[in-house]
């Protein structure tokens, strides 16, 4: 045995001695740590599990509340649609939109590809589905609430409950019940007879509620002989009905064909329509629309306007529309709109011989008056008759404007104060060269020079000169100094839609290429009229269903343009009616301002004009009855051409003077941009007035001791408030031109010239014996000569007088 101590904690080796084991030493229990405050404000476990079955419970009892509490209501009494009622402003009655075009067909009449259309346009997996989809109606919500459309997240079942039990309101109650009776028409009728129902109830427009009414609205046939390309029709117009209406809205074709797409691609997905079927279809465009009678003449291009105008801006919906119980107050003024009707027919139809002349066949005319003050439409000419052409030729947007678009140029050059090339400011006495197919300076583009009408060279011309002969080249080179994305801020902003087509900033633009309707234009003539303040133009006064008035966007009011460079447009046109391409406007017999236009071919001819208050716009066009396209003018009416001087103007100044008959005439009030009659010239011209002493026109008359009045004669009178006489006569310094009194037959009898009412422009306008008016036109290079005395032979205007050209 070793004498080393042992170490601690070893056993000794001779076990035989005996070492009592020693007590294990109890753990030390761990500190508790402190709970800290903010955990208390944690539910617990226990919490969240009572919250969450707590919640289950009050959901199953509102499910079951609600299943016993909502029935199966019988059919919703609006399912048999009511007529709307269309009023004039007076309250007379204009239109009924006649009874609900509707024929119930049963399932098995009703063919697979139709069948297959429609489930793959609404709801793919409908006979499999449950009645109700909650994952699909959170989507559409969350979709809706994003910014990202407007979805229903229906269910066919549902839908056809809206149709058929309920009605078209978007409101939680409703929504709650269609849910419900969802769930137990489920259960109580079959997936077909849901199905049959709600192909019999589904609107299609046309006022067609139904396949059957739309087979016949759309393909003139029974639904069971529609093809698979036609059943694909249909079922994309159950997604918007007027929208895609190819026949009525052709602007919207391109949408409509993708829609109808849409449709094939899922037939072939679900196996209903194989690929080589599908690569050979082609888009079946439907057979024009036949109204019902009701809407015969004018009122069926109104109704359609009007219902255009509610469910473009979202007043109403369309199925809430078309299940009728309306009335509808329109602004429309029925002595104004008889006196539109007359005018057309007095000085275009009565003229057309349509079994004589091929080209008669193809003219169309469309018109719109609108009160500059209010921006009510007042009057509307959509066709010879609804019934017999469909298209509203008011309303519709694809006939080029032409020259009409011109004052909208020179509106955008004085609100910007754009200068020439060389650095003049931009006036209607400016200069610019108005050579035949002369190219534009300054544009960056490819090179552009447009031809004048009938190839006409002008040269140094002014831009008053220029307007009233509607020059061309003048106007292109003067969209390129404003710049042409500017002459297209100006025109939406006069009131023509952003959308327009064809209204490109290029220097064409001021040729007026873009396809404006008659209402834009007569939109933003009245924006002109009104010193260039914009108002909300409506067709619409008043709206109420069982006593209960529809809530009509407010009336909102903005200055499109400075209100000089509306009144210097103005001014401007006076001598286009007075003097230029537009004088058979002179017939309305009161101040007047205006524009021609021609489209391009000679398809459509346009007058635009407006007095302080009326804003008109005319146009004819051309148009083949059988295919719809486009055709020239000429020899419509035996006429070898026609343009905005002839029969437009002619039916805007019938028009005018009936419909303003009971108004006292007034001139214009206008306040024109400084410089306006400043007459400036381009390097090397001399002042055709003088020899560039400076003197203003008019000035070298008082030095030659000769006063105005005495240039008048005694009837001038001593001046009154702001530079005008009491017989009219603008005596401010630089107010314009002076225009002479014509001698000749007035439009109802013979005129006795005379000082008359004076305007802004200096225009005589006075009336003579048996009705009749004054006024013809000098020009801005020639000084006026003064008028002779009453019932004395007028001097000869001469060489500077413009002639009745044609833009």
């Amino acid at each position: 045995m070793r004498d080393e101590p042992q170490q601690p904690g070893w056993e000794p080796r001779d076990r035989t001695v005996h070492t009592p084991p020693t007590p294990p030493t109890p753990p030390t229990a761990p500190a508790r740590p402190k709970r800290r405050a903010r955990r208390r404000l944690l539910p617990s476990w226990r919490t969240l599990l009572g919250a969450f079955l707590l919640t289950g419970l009050l959901l199953a009892g509102g499910f079951t509340a609600g299943y016993l509490l909502v029935d199966i209501p019988a059919a919703n009494a609006t399912a048999i649609a009511q007529s709307n009622v269309y009023l004039y402003a007076d309250g007379t009655q204009l239109a009924r939109d006649g009874e609900v075009n509707r024929e119930n067909v049963r399932l098995d009449r009703i063919p697979a590809p139709l069948r297959h259309a429609v489930l793959a346009a609404e709801d793919r997996d409908f006979h499999s589905e449950r009645a109700v989809d909650p994952q699909a109606m959170l989507r559409a919500a969350w979709n809706t609430v994003t910014g990202k459309g407007k979805q229903s997240g229906s269910t066919i079942t549902q839908q056809y409950v809206k149709n058929y039990y309920l009605g078209q309101e978007r409101t939680v109650t409703r929504k709650v019940k269609e849910f419900f009776i969802a769930i137990k028409l489920d259960r109580e009728k079959s997936k077909d007879e849901i199905f049959e129902g709600y192909l019999n109830t589904s609107y299609f427009g046309r006022n067609a509620y139904g396949v059957q009414a739309a087979a016949r609205a759309y393909y003139g046939q029974d639904v069971e002989h529609l093809d698979t390309a036609q059943s694909a029709y249909l079922a994309t117009l159950l997604n918007a009905p007027s929208v895609y209406d190819v026949a009525t809205h052709p602007e919207n074709r391109a949408n409509a064909v993708a829609r109808w797409h849409y449709v094939l691609d899922g037939m072939v997905a679900e196996n209903w329509l194989t690929p080589a079927e599908r690569a050979a279809m082609k888009f079946p465009a439907p057979h024009k629309a036949r109204p019902v009678t009701s809407l015969s003449g004018q009122r069926g291009y109104v109704v359609q306007a009007v219902e255009d105008y509610l469910t473009g801006r979202g007043i109403l919906d369309e199925n809430t529309l078309a299940r009728g119980g309306y009335r509808i107050t329109t602004t429309l003024e029925k002595t104004k709109q008889d006196a539109l009707v007359r005018a057309v027919d007095d000085q275009v139809m009565s003229r057309l011989d349509r079994n004589g002349n091929e080209t008669d066949r193809n003219v169309r005319v469309g018109g719109v008056a609108v009160v500059p003050g209010t921006g009510h439409v007042v009057a509307m000419y959509g066709g010879i008759d609804y019934t017999k052409q469909y298209v509203n030729n008011a309303t519709r947007r694809d006939y080029q404007v032409g020259s009409t678009f011109k004052p909208i140029v020179f509106t955008a050059a004085v609100e910007h104060g754009a200068h020439t090339q060389d650095g003049r400011p931009i006036t209607p006495n400016a200069f610019y060269d108005g050579s035949d197919r002369r190219p534009v300076e300054g544009w960056n583009g490819p090179s552009y020079a447009p031809e004048n009408e009938d190839g006409g060279s002008y040269g140094q011309i002014s831009v008053r000169e220029a307007t009233d002969k509607s020059v061309n080249s003048v106007y292109a080179q003067m969209a390129v100094d404003v710049g042409p994305t500017k002459v297209r801020k100006t025109a939406v902003a006069l009131g023509l839609p952003q959308n327009t087509p064809d209204l490109t900033a290029s220097p064409s633009i001021a040729l007026g290429p873009a396809t404006a309707s008659v209402l834009d234009m007569a939109k933003a003539y009245a924006t002109l009229a009104n010193h260039g303040e914009h108002g909300t133009y409506t067709l619409v006064a008043a709206v109420s269903k069982d006593g209960q008035e529809v809530e009509l966007p407010a009336a909102a009011r903005r200055q499109a343009v400075a209100r000089e460079a509306a009144d210097t447009t103005t001014a401007m046109l006076r001598g286009v009616v007075e003097g230029g391409t537009g004088t058979a406007a002179l017939a309305a017999g009161r101040p007047a301002a205006g524009k021609t236009g021609t489209a391009e071919d000679d398809k459509a001819a346009w007058f635009a004009g407006y007095t302080p208050d009326l804003a008109t716009v005319v146009a004819m066009m051309g148009q083949d009855p059988d295919t719809g396209a486009q055709k020239p003018l000429y020899g419509a009416m035996g006429l070898p051409r026609v343009n905005g001087g002839g029969a437009p103007a002619e039916i805007w100044a019938q028009f005018t003077r009936e419909a303003l008959e009971d108004t006292e005439a007034t001139d214009f009030d206008l306040r024109l941009a400084a410089g306006a009659e400043d007459m400036t010239f381009p390097d090397g011209m001399q002042d055709p007035f003088g020899p560039g002493d400076g003197t203003e026109p008019g000035q070298q008359d008082q030095q030659d001791g000769q006063s105005d009045e005495e240039l008048l004669g005694p009837q001038a009178g001593p001046r009154g408030p702001q530079g005008k006489t009491p017989g009219g006569r603008d005596t401010t310094p630089g107010a314009g031109r002076q225009q002479q009194a014509p001698t000749g037959p007035g439009p109802d009898g013979p005129t006795v010239g005379g000082a008359g009412t004076g305007t802004a422009t200096g225009t005589a306008t006075g009336p003579g014996t048996g009705g009749g008016i004054g006024g013809t036109t000098g020009t801005a290079d020639r000084p006026p000569a003064p008028p002779a005395p009453p019932g004395q032979p007028q001097p000869d205007a001469g060489p500077g007088a413009g002639p009745n050209g044609r833009p």
